[in-house]
């Protein structure tokens, strides 16, 4: 695993550190799912425009 070190708002991770808590979880964790999630739903958006670039149908 890589490390990261990064400087939030004080504000931010108050918020992180509740959700974490209350999701019984690490900080780490949590900052982890989040990042992935964050990545899935741009990759996704991409994907999605891609395709409809290519003229595929797109159901939802």
């Amino acid at each position: 695993m890589t490390q990261l070190n990064i400087t939030i708002p004080d504000s931010i991770y108050n918020s992180v550190q509740a959700l974490a808590t209350q999701e019984n979880i690490s900080i780490d964790q949590f900052v982890a799912l989040a990042l992935g999630e964050k990545m899935s739903a741009l990759m996704t958006e991409d994907y999605l425009l891609q395709r409809a670039k290519r003229g595929g149908v797109i159901n939802f």
